[in-house]
């Protein structure tokens, strides 16, 4: 896992080479990358899906995802971080710790992974090992440890000194790639290792007690030691390894390699994971690696293929047979696996079992969908889904003929089973479709799957941005739902009041909540979860431009019913009346989605850079240096950013690059809030 750029699919590459699966080193530059084998891939030089494999490295089995780097592509790392034990953060050695560097770490921390860290690309311009070890420590509040550093940066860089074995490593520039000799640590550098090899032996010993008796005492320390509190301190992710290289000129990479089997966790290793029985948060399950238990998998990745849809799970209990009939106890259905796969990349080994641990490509199956839970038919519990960020950007498409009509909500409906961060509806009112995503580049990806992959011509609108409606008053409001024909009737009458709701730092929820208060009565209980419903379907649309409103708490204060004509169609009919009335009440107002932008130019374009963010109504929130280029971290409104790309190549003649994440959701100023609704 990396910012874009890092080197991911390089070190991947030269890990399957090294390893016996390829008998060819396929390189990003020239589109022969095994990993990224989608034509988009290849033609644009970057990862857009994760790519699963496995391989052998001294008699272990290690399964691979290369995920990528582009924020758009989000999901990809978020579905492959759920269900991996250990993940090696590559870091490009002259820019440190980039902004995609900062959030899949935290992606990687939120599900607890244990983490190496390589610093790659030791042989570029501006390359600077001390410096991405303080940005890993300072920025990532990590606890990085070195145990090699390098021998000489950028064109001077040869090798890197072994700090648990005090042997210098060189490597060989040859095709046959990593060959490699070792030597005593050279003269000049003997006062800089030892300082960095007692620093590895301080930061390992709190996880050792016999290193620690050692390391107080002034004793000899074997390597044996040093090497198992490390790799307790790695599986307990307390300490995180750091090791260097170059992957494009194959150096330090087969160490990389020895460094994930020796710290890593492998399953066994792992605490059980938590399910609960059928999806009961009151009755936890341990989910345990053993294959002799019962079947539990999680279905992390769907992808769609002209031989049936193809369901990625990782096992993490029991055995998993062709032929077997299995319970999705997420969606209460039972569905058959005809058939299981080993996948490389896009090639496929057929199996006939696989076990706990192990990840597996299966087909046969017809309603799971992403985060769904599979397991035995007779054992049932449900592990925690997969969360995905919302969309923040869409645009119109339109089927160029009558034949592509037809293909149209089938294909999206695929591409919506493949990626959970894509999401499309029908607009009444204009008869266009509206499709979602994550950023420009995933919807112009989407777009060309649409016409290359699926075979449906379209033609497609501008960009256009994901606002969202809030409020900024409180207000009550009466809802009274009464039809009185002959025979029975329909009554519902509720009093709500709503006020807005805050994120932890000062921002607007992205949700909405629903308090009952009602006291005596008033509203029976069984009608409330009707009242609830009405609520948030009158919240899905607001007031000033139809557009959802988040961040709102709304309070049900009271109410009334009548024994025979209420019903809970009265009551739901009720909650939208009220929060139709209460919403113009509460000051409504219009959000829109600001953006964490961080731009890298060199430092002569500052003041350039600088100027164009402020022009575009951004904050800037840090500078800084890094060897010859300079950083600058902004918050920037999405709807400024489109066509940015383009702006800072001109602007650097070439040499800037920018990246951005969805930051959160703030109040639009009113002049312009007022442009946004007249072209409503």
């Amino acid at each position: 896992m990396a910012h874009i750029d890092a080197g991911k699919t390089t070190v991947s590459e030269r890990i399957l080479y090294f390893s016996g699966e390829t008998y060819k080193i396929g390189e990003v530059h020239e589109g022969t990358a095994v990993m990224d084998f989608m034509w988009e891939e290849q033609e644009r030089g970057i990862t857009i899906a994760s790519a699963a494999t496995k391989c052998p490295w001294k008699n272990h089995t290690i399964n691979l995802i290369d995920t990528p780097g582009h924020v758009d592509f989000t999901a990809e790392v978020e579905r492959s971080l759920r269900v991996l034990d250990g993940a090696v953060a590559v870091f490009d050695a002259s820019e440190g710790v980039q902004a995609q560097s900062e959030t899949v770490w935290r992606q990687g921390q939120k599900y607890k992974l244990s983490c190496l860290c390589f610093v790659n690309k030791m042989d570029k311009i501006g390359a600077d090992f001390e410096g991405t070890v303080d940005d890993i420590r300072n920025k990532l509040l990590a606890n990085p440890v070195p145990i090699q550093i390098p021998i000489g940066a950028e064109s001077a860089f040869e090798g890197m000194i072994d700090l648990i074995t005090r042997k210098a490593v060189y490597f060989h520039e040859t095709a046959t790639a990593g060959d490699f000799w070792e030597k005593e640590v050279p003269a000049e550098m003997a006062v800089q290792v030892e300082h960095w090899r007692h620093a590895m032996i301080e930061a390992a010993a709190e996880f050792d007690e016999e290193l620690m008796e050692a390391y107080i005492h002034d004793k000899p320390v074997s390597e044996a030691l040093i090497r198992r509190a490390l790799r307790k301190g790695t599986v307990a992710g307390k300490l995180h390894p750091v090791l260097v290289g170059s992957a494009l000129r194959n150096i330090g990479v087969r160490r990389l390699m020895d460094a994930v089997v020796e710290y890593l966790p492998s399953p066994l290793d792992m605490p059980p994971v938590t399910g609960w029985k059928d999806g009961d948060k009151e009755k936890p399950v341990e989910v345990v690696c053993d294959p002799h238990k019962p079947f539990v998998a999680l279905a992390f990745k769907i992808t769609s293929d002209k031989h049936g849809d193809l369901y990625f799970l990782r096992i993490y209990q029991g055995t998993l047979k062709k032929g077997t009939r299995v319970y999705n106890s997420t969606r209460d259905r039972k569905e058959n696996i005809t058939r299981l796969f080993h996948m490389h990349a896009n090639s496929r080994q057929l199996l006939d079992v696989d076990y706990a641990g192990d990840i597996v490509a299966v087909v046969g199956l017809k309603e799971t969908l992403t985060g769904d839970t599979l397991c035995d038919t007779h054992h049932p519990v449900v592990l925690e889904s997969i969360q995905f960020p919302e969309t923040v950007i869409s645009m119109s498409i339109e089927p160029k003929s009558a034949a592509d009509r037809a293909k149209l909500g089938d294909a999206l409906a695929t591409l919506r089973r493949e990626d959970p961060t894509f999401a499309y509806k029908y607009d009444e009112e204009t008869g266009q479709t509206i499709i979602s995503g994550m950023g420009e580049l995933h919807l112009e990806v989407l777009e060309h799957k649409l016409v290359r992959d699926l075979g449906v011509g379209v033609r497609v609108g501008r960009p256009r941005v994901a606002y969202k409606e809030a409020i900024s008053g409180e207000a009550e409001a009466v809802g009274r739902f009464v039809k009185q024909t002959g025979g029975r009737g329909q009554f519902g009458h509720v009093v709500i009041k709503v006020e807005p709701l805050y994120e932890e730092d000062g921002h607007y929820a992205r949700h909405n909540e629903f308090v009952n208060a009602v006291i005596g009565g008033t509203v029976p209980k069984e009608y409330i979860p009707a009242v609830e419903n009405g609520v948030m379907e009158g919240l899905a649309s607001g007031v000033l431009g139809g557009y959802p409103v988040v961040g709102v708490k709304v309070t049900l204060l009271d109410g009334s019913y009548h024994e025979v004509d209420s019903s809970e169609l009265a009551f739901e009919q009720a909650g939208i009346l009220a929060i139709r009335e209460a919403l113009p009440k509460a000051g409504p107002i219009l959000l829109e989605p600001v953006m964490r932008v961080q731009v890298i130019v060199p430092e002569q374009y500052f003041g350039t850079i600088q100027g164009s963010l402020i022009a575009k109504r951004g904050l800037i929130t840090n500078t800084r240096l890094h060897g010859t280029v300079r950083i600058i971290d902004a918050k920037v409104p999405l709807s400024e950013m489109f066509g940015y790309a383009s702006q800072v190549r001109s602007a650097t003649a070439g040499r800037g690059t920018f990246t951005m994440e969805p930051l959160c959701y703030e109040k639009i100023p009113e002049q312009i809030s007022e442009k946004i609704l007249i072209n409503c």
